[in-house]
């Protein structure tokens, strides 16, 4: 998890040295990136859902508030609702992976 936000925050504090490769690549690298937060910081802490989306909520104010300082970067509302859609994202697969187990734990009963 650590080496997770030592990674992200290093991508999304420096100077972008790779290319573009596709329209709004930066906003699905924000999406991938809390996505695997939210997995990480699940995986190793379990907390309560709103515990877990306003910590990550506050790093993504965090970043935006860092990047508009820095003449290289610049802040964007849609990096935010990026960020914010890759906890959605974690919580509908979490929300699906949970209610498929229970489905088959009720078809294997005898």
């Amino acid at each position: 998890m650590v080496i997770a936000l030592i990674v992200i925050s290093y991508l999304v504090f420096s100077r972008p040295h790779y290319p573009q490769l596709f329209a709004n690549m930066d906003k699905v690298g924000h999406l991938g990136s809390f996505f695997c937060l939210s997995l990480l910081t699940y995986l190793a802490f379990k907390p309560k859902w709103y515990l877990l989306t306003a910590t990550l909520s506050i790093y993504a104010v965090f970043i935006e508030l860092v990047q508009a300082r820095l003449p290289y970067r610049s802040a964007s509302v849609a990096d935010f609702i990026a960020d914010m859609a890759g906890i959605a994202l974690f919580y509908f697969c979490l929300w699906s992976y949970r209610r498929y187990f229970r489905a088959t734990k009720i078809t294997e009963s005898p």
